[in-house]
């Protein structure tokens, strides 16, 4: 699974005019599922994101995690995290998980989340969507899992 974590003020997913989940503080997760990942893998993943120290302690260091601060996460399936841009203009994404394994992955990566004692909201799997964040530090991580 790859996953692009940003440290948020806040961030929302509109779909058709209505907004269907939202953050803030704490995390937006853009996650995309991969023909080899397992259960294992994707919790193993979900597990390392709720313990990030990302977030800032009493002394203005990275030192926090999402769990330590009573933050939220905000999970948004994008494959396009997949996208091979080796060959041409136009990426390719063959790479990514077949779209009924890719929603399998994202929603049990969602669901292993909230196991850890995370509040999660999502998007919605294959919908054309609207996201909006405010990017806090700007803190982006790229993490495989």
């Amino acid at each position: 699974m790859k996953a692009l974590i940003q440290r948020v003020s806040e961030a929302s997913v509109t779909v058709d005019g209505a907004v269907i989940g939202t953050s803030g503080p704490g995390l937006l997760i853009l996650v995309c599922g991969m023909p080899e990942d397992t259960p294992e893998t994707v919790a193993a993943l979900a597990t390392k994101i709720s313990k990030l120290r990302i977030f800032r302690d009493e002394g203005g260091r990275m030192n926090r995690s999402v769990r330590d601060t009573g933050g939220s996460a905000l999970v948004v399936s994008q494959f396009t995290l997949a996208a091979d841009t080796s060959r041409g203009n136009r990426p390719g994404f063959s790479g990514a998980a077949a779209p009924e394994q890719g929603e399998a992955l994202y929603l049990a990566f969602a669901e292993a989340l909230r196991a850890t004692g995370v509040a999660v909201e999502t998007g919605q799997f294959g919908a054309d969507m609207k996201v909006a964040l405010v990017n806090d530090g700007p803190v982006t991580i790229w993490m495989e899992g």
